[in-house]
């Protein structure tokens, strides 16, 4: 079944038209007409063409002003226009090809030259309009395996982060436990702090169980001491952010850089009083300021081999007595005006 095609003829001579229509005559084509530009701009209005052929010498609104109008609307600036004109002046179709047309026929019309412009022009617009649909699907198609991609490579990101975060606490059931409560209290500290985008907050969330991820370098003869440790020791301690940094630096991955961030600066104190780089304030990234929370947070209500559990009122107090020394005091009142939130998080088994 071959194609209808919808063409509009603008003359303002009633007989032009029934000419032209009369020799283009054909089951594959629509016509409609209109006698003036002011008419042609209505029908415009609400129908769309494959093909418009247009007077130039109209009175009030000649083809030429006409055309403009039409290519200056984004809707309609597409569909081919062929001027018809009874002056074959070479100055009269450079300026038609200037505004915009495909094409120019003479009047009076000939039979032959007119079906065979018209049935050109159709057919290339037919092939642009296919080629333009199949490359908005082959970008559509494109964009769609690229999220998928995306999705797929974000996924294995987070297993592989996980896997790391279970490797570094193979011998502590608890400690594996702990990088997942971690992620959760760092993404409930997250949405309440305000200012973070949905994706910051996915990749805090993502990037937090690699907090402490340093820690691999660290002997094990320190890392699980059940006494206090040593000057010695402590120092040893103090570079598992710096090894962390060197670790996970060198990734490309925006997930992993942020968690090279993590890693590096939640052993930072607002006061400045922290390690590696004793920075101070704001110039600590908020997503070490959230984590640096989290991290301690969990960590006292939960048992170590070197400390008894806290309750979660004993910890929450240690925090609180802490704002604007360890730290960030606005994140510690959001803590305290949630305290309840927070208190499920730590308090939940399995996460």
């Amino acid at each position: 079944m071959q194609k209808k095609y919808d063409i509009l003829v603008i003359d303002d001579v009633s007989e032009n038209i029934k000419i032209a229509i009369g020799i283009l005559k054909s089951e594959n084509y629509n016509f409609s007409y209109a006698l003036s530009g002011k008419s042609a701009i209505e029908i415009l209005k609400t129908k769309r063409f494959d093909l418009i052929l247009l007077d130039v010498m109209m009175p009030e609104i000649d083809g030429f002003t006409l055309c403009k109008m039409i290519k200056k609307t984004p809707a309609l600036r597409d569909i081919p226009i062929i001027f018809v004109t009874a002056v074959a002046d070479i100055e009269y179709m450079q300026e038609g090809f200037k505004l915009g047309a495909v094409d120019y026929v003479t009047k009076p019309y000939h039979s032959i030259e007119l079906r065979a412009r018209v049935a050109n022009h159709l057919e290339l617009y037919r092939y642009r309009k296919e080629l333009s649909y199949h490359n908005k699907e082959l970008v559509r198609d494109i964009k769609n395996e690229r999220d998928q991609h995306l999705a797929q490579l974000e996924l294995a990101q987070k297993e592989i982060i996980y896997i790391l975060s279970e490797i570094m606490a193979s011998d502590s059931g608890e400690t594996a436990d702990h990088v997942k409560r971690v992620a959760n209290i760092s993404k409930e500290f997250a949405l309440l702090e305000g200012n973070l985008t949905h994706e910051q907050i996915h990749t805090i969330y993502l990037a937090s169980p690699l907090h402490d991820i340093g820690k691999v370098v660290i002997d094990n003869s320190i890392l699980h001491k059940n006494t206090k440790l040593t000057e010695e020791e402590f120092a040893v301690m103090k570079k598992h952010p710096t090894y962390a940094l060197n670790i996970l630096s060198k990734s490309k991955s925006e997930l992993i850089k942020a968690a090279a961030i993590i890693a590096y600066e939640h052993h930072e104190n607002w006061d400045g009083s922290g390690y590696p780089r004793g920075l101070k304030g704001e110039e600590i990234h908020i997503y070490g300021r959230i984590v640096a929370i989290a991290d301690v947070l969990d960590a006292l209500t939960h048992q170590r081999s070197y400390k008894e559990q806290w309750s979660f009122e004993q910890a929450a107090r240690y925090i609180i007595d802490l704002s604007g020394t360890k730290f960030d005091p606005r994140l510690v009142q959001l803590f305290e005006n949630n305290m309840e939130v927070f208190k499920e998080l730590v308090e939940e088994k399995k996460i």
